[in-house]
Protein backbone atom coordinates (compact mmCIF):
# COMPACT_ATOMS: atom_id res chain seq x y z
CA UNK A 1 0.00 0.00 0.00
CA UNK A 2 2.88 2.80 0.73
CA UNK A 3 4.44 1.57 -2.16
CA UNK A 4 1.66 2.20 -4.14
CA UNK A 5 0.95 5.35 -2.54
CA UNK A 6 4.53 6.43 -3.66
CA UNK A 7 4.19 5.86 -6.96
CA UNK A 8 0.70 7.80 -7.17
CA UNK A 9 2.71 10.94 -5.54
CA UNK A 10 5.85 10.73 -7.54
CA UNK A 11 3.74 10.50 -11.01
CA UNK A 12 1.34 13.16 -9.26
CA UNK A 13 4.80 15.48 -8.85
CA UNK A 14 5.99 14.28 -12.25
CA UNK A 15 2.67 15.20 -14.56
CA UNK A 16 2.91 18.60 -12.68
CA UNK A 17 6.26 19.38 -13.83
CA UNK A 18 5.93 18.24 -17.31
CA UNK A 19 2.31 20.57 -17.69
CA UNK A 20 4.30 23.53 -16.49
CA UNK A 21 4.65 25.76 -19.96
CA UNK A 22 7.91 27.19 -18.60
CA UNK A 23 11.16 25.86 -20.34
CA UNK A 24 13.78 26.01 -18.07
CA UNK A 25 11.66 23.73 -15.71
CA UNK A 26 13.67 22.25 -12.80
CA UNK A 27 13.19 19.34 -11.13
CA UNK A 28 9.94 18.56 -8.87
CA UNK A 29 11.28 15.20 -7.51
CA UNK A 30 12.86 15.71 -4.83
CA UNK A 31 13.80 11.85 -3.61
CA UNK A 32 17.48 10.53 -3.06
CA UNK A 33 16.62 8.87 -6.17
CA UNK A 34 16.22 11.59 -8.62
CA UNK A 35 18.66 13.43 -10.51
CA UNK A 36 19.02 15.90 -13.62
CA UNK A 37 20.79 14.67 -16.84
CA UNK A 38 21.98 16.82 -19.55
CA UNK A 39 23.07 15.23 -22.85
CA UNK A 40 24.61 17.47 -25.68
CA UNK A 41 26.61 14.62 -27.88
CA UNK A 42 24.52 15.37 -30.88
CA UNK A 43 25.59 17.15 -34.28
CA UNK A 44 23.56 18.96 -37.12
CA UNK A 45 24.48 19.28 -40.35
CA UNK A 46 23.48 21.77 -43.26
CA UNK A 47 24.06 23.52 -46.20
CA UNK A 48 23.83 26.94 -47.68
CA UNK A 49 20.78 27.85 -50.53
CA UNK A 50 20.12 30.66 -52.34
CA UNK A 51 17.00 33.01 -51.05
CA UNK A 52 16.53 35.01 -54.03
CA UNK A 53 12.87 36.29 -53.79
CA UNK A 54 11.98 37.89 -50.78
CA UNK A 55 7.84 38.93 -49.31
CA UNK A 56 9.20 41.56 -46.88
CA UNK A 57 6.31 43.07 -45.19
CA UNK A 58 8.58 45.96 -44.03
CA UNK A 59 8.41 49.39 -43.38
CA UNK A 60 12.21 49.86 -43.55
CA UNK A 61 13.07 51.45 -46.95
CA UNK A 62 16.92 50.23 -47.99
CA UNK A 63 18.39 52.88 -50.47
CA UNK A 64 21.32 53.07 -52.73
CA UNK A 65 24.44 50.97 -53.96
CA UNK A 66 27.74 49.35 -51.93
CA UNK A 67 30.15 47.37 -53.77
CA UNK A 68 31.54 45.63 -50.88
CA UNK A 69 34.85 42.74 -51.78
CA UNK A 70 33.85 39.21 -49.53
CA UNK A 71 30.05 40.29 -49.37
CA UNK A 72 29.48 41.68 -53.56
CA UNK A 73 27.44 44.56 -54.98
CA UNK A 74 23.94 45.55 -53.37
CA UNK A 75 21.17 47.82 -55.09
CA UNK A 76 18.28 48.82 -54.03
CA UNK A 77 15.28 51.11 -54.45
CA UNK A 78 11.94 51.56 -53.27
CA UNK A 79 8.30 51.38 -54.20
CA UNK A 80 5.68 52.58 -51.82
CA UNK A 81 1.86 53.04 -51.01
CA UNK A 82 0.72 55.57 -48.63
CA UNK A 83 -1.29 55.65 -44.86
CA UNK A 84 -3.65 59.35 -45.54
CA UNK A 85 -3.95 61.14 -42.68
CA UNK A 86 -7.13 60.59 -41.02
CA UNK A 87 -7.98 63.90 -40.75
CA UNK A 88 -6.42 66.80 -42.70
CA UNK A 89 -7.12 70.55 -41.31
CA UNK A 90 -8.96 72.46 -43.02
CA UNK A 91 -10.17 75.17 -40.24
CA UNK A 92 -9.21 78.73 -40.53
CA UNK A 93 -7.38 77.94 -44.27
CA UNK A 94 -8.13 77.34 -48.03
CA UNK A 95 -6.56 76.02 -51.10
CA UNK A 96 -4.12 78.93 -51.68
CA UNK A 97 -3.01 78.95 -48.62
CA UNK A 98 -1.28 76.31 -48.51
CA UNK A 99 2.55 77.17 -49.22
CA UNK A 100 4.56 74.22 -50.19
CA UNK A 101 5.45 70.80 -49.10
CA UNK A 102 8.51 68.12 -49.18
CA UNK A 103 9.39 64.43 -48.62
CA UNK A 104 10.60 64.23 -44.80
CA UNK A 105 13.26 61.04 -45.13
CA UNK A 106 14.36 59.73 -41.41
CA UNK A 107 17.11 57.47 -40.89
CA UNK A 108 18.99 56.26 -37.43
CA UNK A 109 21.98 58.37 -36.72
CA UNK A 110 24.06 55.52 -37.51
CA UNK A 111 20.99 53.66 -39.90
CA UNK A 112 23.63 53.25 -43.24
CA UNK A 113 26.16 50.91 -44.45
CA UNK A 114 28.83 52.19 -46.49
CA UNK A 115 30.78 55.37 -47.26
CA UNK A 116 29.71 58.03 -44.91
CA UNK A 117 31.17 60.87 -47.39
CA UNK A 118 30.38 60.06 -50.74
CA UNK A 119 27.79 62.15 -52.41
CA UNK A 120 24.60 60.36 -53.44
CA UNK A 121 21.50 61.69 -55.51
CA UNK A 122 18.30 60.12 -55.66
CA UNK A 123 15.16 60.82 -57.42
CA UNK A 124 11.64 60.52 -56.47
CA UNK A 125 8.70 59.49 -58.93
CA UNK A 126 4.65 59.38 -58.96
CA UNK A 127 3.40 55.95 -59.83
CA UNK A 128 0.74 55.27 -62.37
CA UNK A 129 -0.39 51.94 -61.52
CA UNK A 130 -1.18 50.12 -57.64
CA UNK A 131 1.38 47.62 -56.71
CA UNK A 132 0.54 44.53 -56.99
CA UNK A 133 0.04 41.93 -53.65
CA UNK A 134 1.87 40.14 -52.77
CA UNK A 135 4.87 41.92 -53.82
CA UNK A 136 8.52 40.42 -53.91
CA UNK A 137 12.19 41.89 -53.10
CA UNK A 138 12.89 40.98 -56.93
CA UNK A 139 10.15 43.09 -58.06
CA UNK A 140 10.68 45.16 -61.55
CA UNK A 141 8.92 48.84 -61.16
CA UNK A 142 8.96 49.39 -64.67
CA UNK A 143 5.71 49.86 -66.09
CA UNK A 144 4.74 51.63 -62.68
CA UNK A 145 6.02 54.78 -63.13
CA UNK A 146 7.11 57.37 -65.95
CA UNK A 147 10.72 59.65 -65.60
CA UNK A 148 8.08 62.44 -67.01
CA UNK A 149 6.30 61.83 -63.30
CA UNK A 150 9.37 62.82 -61.49
CA UNK A 151 8.06 64.97 -58.47
CA UNK A 152 11.66 65.94 -56.40
CA UNK A 153 14.74 65.02 -56.15
CA UNK A 154 18.01 66.03 -53.87
CA UNK A 155 21.37 65.25 -52.90
CA UNK A 156 22.89 64.19 -49.70
CA UNK A 157 25.49 62.24 -47.73
CA UNK A 158 25.27 60.48 -44.38
CA UNK A 159 27.74 63.38 -42.62
CA UNK A 160 25.81 66.50 -43.57
CA UNK A 161 22.09 65.13 -42.94
CA UNK A 162 19.27 67.76 -41.57
CA UNK A 163 19.41 67.39 -37.36
CA UNK A 164 15.44 66.56 -36.83
CA UNK A 165 14.27 70.18 -35.52
CA UNK A 166 13.88 68.75 -32.10
CA UNK A 167 17.15 68.97 -30.49
CA UNK A 168 16.16 66.42 -28.15
CA UNK A 169 16.68 63.40 -30.69
CA UNK A 170 19.56 65.25 -32.10
CA UNK A 171 21.81 62.63 -31.23
CA UNK A 172 19.29 59.48 -32.55
CA UNK A 173 18.40 60.29 -36.22
CA UNK A 174 18.86 62.23 -39.14
CA UNK A 175 16.44 63.53 -42.21
CA UNK A 176 16.78 64.23 -45.87
CA UNK A 177 14.45 66.77 -47.02
CA UNK A 178 12.81 66.39 -50.70
CA UNK A 179 11.26 69.43 -52.31
CA UNK A 180 8.08 68.38 -53.84
CA UNK A 181 5.22 70.31 -55.76
CA UNK A 182 3.16 72.35 -53.82
CA UNK A 183 0.10 70.83 -56.43
CA UNK A 184 0.47 67.06 -54.90
CA UNK A 185 -0.70 68.77 -51.82
CA UNK A 186 -3.34 70.98 -52.99
CA UNK A 187 -4.34 68.05 -55.04
CA UNK A 188 -4.67 65.82 -51.43
CA UNK A 189 -6.74 68.92 -49.63
CA UNK A 190 -8.92 68.84 -52.62
CA UNK A 191 -9.66 65.05 -52.37
CA UNK A 192 -10.21 65.33 -48.72
CA UNK A 193 -12.73 68.44 -49.19
CA UNK A 194 -14.79 65.96 -51.52
CA UNK A 195 -14.78 63.20 -50.20
CA UNK A 196 -13.08 62.55 -47.33
CA UNK A 197 -13.99 58.58 -47.26
CA UNK A 198 -11.30 57.85 -49.35
CA UNK A 199 -8.36 58.70 -46.63
CA UNK A 200 -10.41 55.93 -44.55
CA UNK A 201 -8.22 52.91 -45.96
CA UNK A 202 -4.78 52.93 -47.49
CA UNK A 203 -6.34 50.57 -50.33
CA UNK A 204 -9.04 53.46 -51.16
CA UNK A 205 -6.45 56.17 -51.00
CA UNK A 206 -4.33 53.91 -53.41
CA UNK A 207 -6.76 53.54 -56.34
CA UNK A 208 -6.37 58.21 -56.42
CA UNK A 209 -2.96 58.11 -55.42
CA UNK A 210 -1.22 54.69 -55.78
CA UNK A 211 2.34 55.79 -54.29
CA UNK A 212 5.72 56.71 -54.97
CA UNK A 213 9.32 55.11 -56.64
CA UNK A 214 12.50 56.91 -55.04
CA UNK A 215 15.62 55.27 -56.75
CA UNK A 216 19.07 56.12 -56.76
CA UNK A 217 19.86 58.25 -59.61
CA UNK A 218 23.82 59.22 -58.28
CA UNK A 219 26.45 57.93 -56.67
CA UNK A 220 27.23 54.84 -55.15
CA UNK A 221 29.22 53.36 -52.15
CA UNK A 222 26.09 53.46 -49.30
CA UNK A 223 23.34 51.79 -48.66
CA UNK A 224 20.66 54.08 -46.19
CA UNK A 225 18.38 52.28 -44.30
CA UNK A 226 15.64 54.65 -43.76
CA UNK A 227 12.53 54.22 -40.91
CA UNK A 228 10.35 56.85 -41.88
CA UNK A 229 8.95 58.96 -45.07
CA UNK A 230 5.97 61.49 -44.60
CA UNK A 231 4.69 64.19 -46.95
CA UNK A 232 5.07 67.18 -44.73
CA UNK A 233 2.67 70.44 -46.41
CA UNK A 234 3.26 73.78 -44.81
CA UNK A 235 0.34 75.99 -44.99
CA UNK A 236 -1.59 79.19 -43.60
CA UNK A 237 -4.03 79.94 -41.44
CA UNK A 238 -6.74 81.77 -39.34
CA UNK A 239 -6.35 81.69 -35.71
CA UNK A 240 -7.74 83.33 -33.02
CA UNK A 241 -5.29 84.78 -29.95
CA UNK A 242 -6.35 85.21 -26.31
CA UNK A 243 -7.23 88.49 -26.46
CA UNK A 244 -9.15 87.47 -28.93
CA UNK A 245 -7.40 88.58 -31.93
CA UNK A 246 -7.83 87.12 -35.36
CA UNK A 247 -5.09 86.36 -36.81
CA UNK A 248 -2.77 84.09 -39.89
CA UNK A 249 -0.62 81.75 -38.62
CA UNK A 250 1.75 79.63 -40.12
CA UNK A 251 1.19 76.19 -39.45
CA UNK A 252 2.38 72.44 -40.58
CA UNK A 253 1.29 68.93 -40.83
CA UNK A 254 1.94 65.65 -42.56
CA UNK A 255 -0.69 64.31 -45.18
CA UNK A 256 0.70 61.13 -46.19
CA UNK A 257 3.42 58.70 -44.33
CA UNK A 258 4.80 55.52 -45.16
CA UNK A 259 3.57 52.77 -42.39
CA UNK A 260 3.76 48.84 -41.80
CA UNK A 261 -0.19 48.73 -42.73
CA UNK A 262 0.45 50.03 -46.09
CA UNK A 263 2.42 48.07 -49.19
CA UNK A 264 6.13 49.10 -49.52
CA UNK A 265 9.19 46.75 -51.00
CA UNK A 266 12.66 47.08 -51.31
CA UNK A 267 13.46 46.01 -55.32
CA UNK A 268 16.62 44.49 -53.95
CA UNK A 269 19.42 43.20 -56.63
CA UNK A 270 22.46 41.77 -55.08
CA UNK A 271 25.22 39.66 -57.15
CA UNK A 272 27.01 37.57 -54.73
CA UNK A 273 30.57 38.03 -54.23
CA UNK A 274 32.62 35.34 -55.78
CA UNK A 275 34.99 34.46 -52.55
CA UNK A 276 31.32 34.08 -51.10
CA UNK A 277 30.49 31.61 -53.89
CA UNK A 278 33.78 29.50 -52.60
CA UNK A 279 32.78 29.58 -49.07
CA UNK A 280 29.56 28.13 -50.29
CA UNK A 281 30.80 25.53 -53.17
CA UNK A 282 33.60 24.12 -49.99
CA UNK A 283 30.44 23.25 -48.22
CA UNK A 284 30.47 26.34 -45.60
CA UNK A 285 27.07 27.22 -44.25
CA UNK A 286 26.33 30.70 -44.96
CA UNK A 287 23.44 33.09 -44.35
CA UNK A 288 23.61 36.67 -46.47
CA UNK A 289 20.85 39.25 -46.66
CA UNK A 290 18.95 40.36 -47.97
CA UNK A 291 17.59 37.98 -50.88
CA UNK A 292 21.17 36.12 -50.24
CA UNK A 293 21.54 33.09 -48.56
CA UNK A 294 20.31 30.44 -45.92
CA UNK A 295 20.89 27.42 -44.41
CA UNK A 296 18.90 24.47 -44.68
CA UNK A 297 19.93 21.65 -42.14
CA UNK A 298 19.00 18.51 -40.78
CA UNK A 299 18.21 18.44 -36.97
CA UNK A 300 18.97 15.31 -34.64
CA UNK A 301 15.63 15.23 -33.37
CA UNK A 302 15.47 11.36 -33.78
CA UNK A 303 18.66 10.93 -32.28
CA UNK A 304 17.85 13.09 -29.61
CA UNK A 305 14.60 11.28 -28.72
CA UNK A 306 16.42 7.61 -28.80
CA UNK A 307 18.90 8.54 -26.27
CA UNK A 308 16.73 9.87 -24.17
CA UNK A 309 14.13 7.10 -24.52
CA UNK A 310 17.25 4.52 -23.66
CA UNK A 311 18.61 6.40 -20.65
CA UNK A 312 14.99 6.94 -19.00
CA UNK A 313 13.89 3.40 -19.85
CA UNK A 314 11.26 2.77 -17.41
CA UNK A 315 11.93 5.38 -14.76
CA UNK A 316 9.85 8.15 -14.43
CA UNK A 317 11.37 11.49 -16.44
CA UNK A 318 10.32 14.76 -17.30
CA UNK A 319 12.03 16.86 -19.86
CA UNK A 320 13.48 20.37 -18.87
CA UNK A 321 14.77 22.24 -22.01
CA UNK A 322 16.25 21.40 -25.56
CA UNK A 323 18.41 24.43 -27.03
CA UNK A 324 20.91 25.37 -29.55
CA UNK A 325 23.50 27.50 -29.29
CA UNK A 326 25.26 28.12 -32.26
CA UNK A 327 28.64 29.78 -33.00
CA UNK A 328 29.63 32.10 -35.93
CA UNK A 329 32.41 33.50 -37.96
CA UNK A 330 32.31 37.26 -39.45
CA UNK A 331 33.26 36.89 -43.07
CA UNK A 332 35.74 39.66 -43.62
CA UNK A 333 34.58 42.51 -46.11
CA UNK A 334 35.01 46.04 -47.32
CA UNK A 335 32.71 47.28 -45.13
CA UNK A 336 32.40 45.63 -42.50
CA UNK A 337 29.53 44.40 -42.73
CA UNK A 338 28.40 41.89 -39.79
CA UNK A 339 26.39 39.25 -39.24
CA UNK A 340 22.44 39.41 -39.36
CA UNK A 341 20.75 40.48 -35.92
CA UNK A 342 18.06 37.93 -35.71
CA UNK A 343 17.92 34.56 -37.41
CA UNK A 344 14.82 31.88 -38.04
CA UNK A 345 14.52 28.44 -37.59
CA UNK A 346 12.00 27.07 -38.96
CA UNK A 347 10.79 23.43 -40.45
CA UNK A 348 11.22 23.55 -43.89
CA UNK A 349 8.16 22.79 -45.11
CA UNK A 350 6.48 25.53 -42.85
CA UNK A 351 8.83 28.17 -43.96
CA UNK A 352 6.28 30.05 -46.63
CA UNK A 353 3.13 29.51 -44.75
CA UNK A 354 5.42 31.29 -41.68
CA UNK A 355 5.73 34.67 -43.25
CA UNK A 356 2.50 34.42 -45.59
CA UNK A 357 0.33 34.41 -42.65
CA UNK A 358 2.65 36.84 -41.30
CA UNK A 359 3.30 34.36 -37.83
CA UNK A 360 5.29 34.81 -35.11
CA UNK A 361 7.40 31.76 -33.23
CA UNK A 362 5.50 29.31 -31.68
CA UNK A 363 8.13 26.76 -29.97
CA UNK A 364 7.07 24.18 -32.42
CA UNK A 365 8.21 24.26 -36.02
CA UNK A 366 9.74 27.56 -35.47
CA UNK A 367 11.95 29.48 -33.35
CA UNK A 368 14.07 33.25 -33.60
CA UNK A 369 17.24 34.10 -32.20
CA UNK A 370 19.46 37.15 -31.83
CA UNK A 371 22.90 37.85 -32.32
CA UNK A 372 25.39 38.25 -29.39
CA UNK A 373 28.56 39.92 -30.35
CA UNK A 374 30.08 39.26 -27.00
CA UNK A 375 29.99 35.39 -27.23
CA UNK A 376 29.47 35.71 -31.52
CA UNK A 377 26.67 32.77 -31.26
CA UNK A 378 22.74 32.55 -31.52
CA UNK A 379 20.94 31.12 -28.48
CA UNK A 380 18.08 29.13 -29.53
CA UNK A 381 16.21 28.65 -26.66
CA UNK A 382 12.48 27.36 -26.04
CA UNK A 383 12.28 24.16 -28.26
CA UNK A 384 11.26 22.28 -25.11
CA UNK A 385 7.87 21.58 -27.57
CA UNK A 386 9.47 20.58 -30.73
CA UNK A 387 10.55 17.63 -28.87
CA UNK A 388 7.10 17.23 -26.50
CA UNK A 389 5.03 17.39 -29.40
CA UNK A 390 6.90 14.63 -31.31
CA UNK A 391 6.85 12.49 -28.49
CA UNK A 392 3.46 12.89 -27.08
CA UNK A 393 1.63 13.25 -30.99
CA UNK A 394 3.67 11.48 -33.10
CA UNK A 395 5.20 8.24 -30.95
CA UNK A 396 8.39 9.11 -30.60
CA UNK A 397 8.94 9.01 -34.65
CA UNK A 398 10.48 11.78 -36.02
CA UNK A 399 9.40 12.93 -39.80
CA UNK A 400 10.98 14.33 -42.61
CA UNK A 401 9.09 17.34 -41.71
CA UNK A 402 10.09 17.58 -38.36
CA UNK A 403 14.00 16.99 -39.04
CA UNK A 404 14.59 19.28 -41.94
CA UNK A 405 14.58 22.86 -41.23
CA UNK A 406 15.72 25.72 -42.54
CA UNK A 407 17.80 28.96 -40.37
CA UNK A 408 17.14 32.13 -42.43
CA UNK A 409 17.86 36.03 -41.72
CA UNK A 410 14.99 38.30 -40.40
CA UNK A 411 14.28 41.49 -39.14
CA UNK A 412 12.16 41.29 -36.11
CA UNK A 413 10.23 44.09 -34.54
CA UNK A 414 9.33 44.89 -30.97
CA UNK A 415 8.44 46.85 -28.32
CA UNK A 416 9.23 46.55 -24.75
CA UNK A 417 6.23 46.72 -22.24
CA UNK A 418 5.53 49.11 -19.87
CA UNK A 419 3.48 48.74 -16.60
CA UNK A 420 0.13 48.55 -17.08
CA UNK A 421 -3.41 47.96 -15.21
CA UNK A 422 -6.21 45.39 -17.07
CA UNK A 423 -8.98 44.16 -15.05
CA UNK A 424 -7.43 44.93 -11.31
CA UNK A 425 -4.68 43.27 -12.50
CA UNK A 426 -1.06 45.12 -12.59
CA UNK A 427 1.57 43.65 -15.53
CA UNK A 428 5.70 44.48 -14.97
CA UNK A 429 7.52 46.96 -17.19
CA UNK A 430 10.27 46.45 -19.19
CA UNK A 431 9.01 43.15 -20.95
CA UNK A 432 10.17 42.92 -24.53
CA UNK A 433 7.21 41.36 -26.86
CA UNK A 434 7.73 40.46 -30.61
CA UNK A 435 5.15 42.37 -32.56
CA UNK A 436 6.46 41.00 -36.43
CA UNK A 437 8.80 38.79 -37.71
CA UNK A 438 10.02 39.01 -41.94
CA UNK A 439 12.50 37.74 -44.14
CA UNK A 440 15.79 40.08 -43.79
CA UNK A 441 15.43 43.25 -46.04
CA UNK A 442 16.11 46.41 -44.34
CA UNK A 443 19.92 46.17 -44.39
CA UNK A 444 23.09 43.80 -45.28
CA UNK A 445 24.44 41.05 -43.28
CA UNK A 446 26.74 38.00 -44.09
CA UNK A 447 27.76 35.33 -41.40
CA UNK A 448 29.24 31.73 -41.70
CA UNK A 449 27.55 29.58 -39.03
CA UNK A 450 29.95 26.83 -37.42
CA UNK A 451 27.04 23.68 -37.34
CA UNK A 452 30.41 21.73 -36.34
CA UNK A 453 30.43 23.86 -33.15
CA UNK A 454 27.08 24.00 -32.84
CA UNK A 455 26.31 22.12 -28.87
CA UNK A 456 22.41 20.57 -28.81
CA UNK A 457 21.90 20.27 -25.42
CA UNK A 458 18.40 18.51 -23.98
CA UNK A 459 17.85 18.15 -19.82
CA UNK A 460 15.99 16.09 -18.24
CA UNK A 461 14.87 15.40 -14.55
CA UNK A 462 15.10 11.42 -14.38
CA UNK A 463 13.46 9.04 -10.84
CA UNK A 464 14.14 5.81 -10.59
CA UNK A 465 11.22 3.56 -8.39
Amino acid sequence: MKKTLYVLMALCMLFGAYSCSDENIGPSITDSKSHVIMDSSFTMTGASVRNSSLQARSSAQLLGIINSPGYGTLASDVVSEFMPAANIDTSGTKLDWIDSCRLVMRIAADGFTGDSLVPMRLNVYRLNRQLPSPIYSDFNPEGYYSKSDLLGSTSYSANSLQLPSDSAYANTYREVYVPMPVSLAKDIFNLYVTDKSVFNTPSKFARHFPGIYIANSYGKGRVMNFYDTELEVFYRKHQLRSDTTDTIVTATQSYLGVTPEVQINNNVSLTIDQSVKSMVDAGEAIVMGPAGYEVRVKFPIQEIIDSYRKNVGTDLAVINSLSLSLPVEQVKNKYDIAPPSYLLMVKEGHKQEFFDGDSLTNSKDSFYASYNASTKSYEFTGMRDYVLNIINNKGGHATDDDVNLVITPVDVTTYTQSSSYYYGYGTSSGKTVVTKIAPAISYPSIAKLLLNKAKIKITYSKQSL
